[in-house]
């Protein structure tokens, strides 16, 4: 048995999204600044860039989280490694190694809280199944997720066209039903969807963040000949294209890894 206080009841703490275990926590000031940091903390509160958290209640569900990513936990909680074997440790290094992610992703079960670690960036929470059970996302994004969701390396179509476009050759895919909780460039309220019935979406850069499993992804000229491609000024594109749906930020992800992660005292 355990009690609580001051923490989600905080007054400078806000509940910004929850869904089954997982609850996306941001708070509304940094209080805890010296002198000569207190300028900095002023101007970026004033540009919504706040300390995050994701805040999971294993009595929903096991969950699995990007190694590293815990802060502390409470109550009846254990953590493994989530490997059946040698063959399944290889299998998810393999996968690791060409999706950017962590090859060994600790699992955390029993009726406890878990809380991860802070960040400057924007947490969001998906559920798999309405992406029709297979969600695939942009390399690094993954934070956690239900344990029941299998994770899955899925390659590219077109291998060569995804060389020149400097993107990489395989993404993360999860299957199933469950909730899974990424780190996003930009928030909520400015991420577009789009749905595609029978029909295809280019875009010029790293912008989209989560698509359905459904759709077929390519690396392609922007235009039918490479003459077209260099009249454009856009060159290669990524395609998105089948029946499904589409998560895309207004700005590149690549800006993603210039956001800064908190010093937490």
């Amino acid at each position: 048995m355990y009690t609580i206080k001051n923490f989600l009841d905080n007054d400078d703490v806000k509940v910004l999204e929850s869904l089954k275990g997982f609850k996306v926590i941001e708070y509304q000031r940094d209080l805890s600044v010296l002198p000569e940091t207190a300028q900095v903390a002023y101007f970026s509160n004033q540009m919504n860039i706040k300390k995050r958290q994701v805040v999971c209640d294993l009595k929903y569900g096991n969950v699995t989280l990007q190694a590293g990513a815990m802060q502390w936990m409470l109550g009846n909680v254990q953590a493994n490694t989530g490997l059946k074997g040698a063959g399944d440790f290889f299998k998810k290094a393999v996968r690791g190694s060409v999706t950017g992610e962590s090859a060994i992703k600790p699992e955390y079960t029993g009726d406890g809280l878990l809380v991860l670690e802070p960040s400057y960036k924007y947490l969001l929470l998906l559920d798999v199944a309405d992406w029709g059970g297979f969600l695939m996302l942009e390399d690094g994004l993954f934070l956690a997720c239900e344990s029941t969701l299998e994770h899955k390396a899925v390659m590219r179509s077109n291998i060569s066209s995804a060389v020149l476009g400097n993107e990489g050759l395989f993404n993360l895919g999860l299957r199933g039903n469950g909730i899974v909780a990424i780190e996003s460039v930009c928030p909520k309220e400015e991420l577009i969807e789009i749905e595609l019935k029978n029909d295809t979406l280019k875009v010029d850069g790293s912008m989209v963040i989560a698509w359905s499993g459904s759709l077929e992804f390519t690396v392609e000229r922007s235009g039918k000949t490479l003459l077209g491609s260099a009249a454009s000024g856009e060159g290669l594109v990524n395609v998105y294209r089948g029946t499904g749906k589409v998560l895309m930020a207004p700005v590149n992800n690549k800006n993603f890894y210039t956001l800064p992660n908190p010093t937490v005292k």
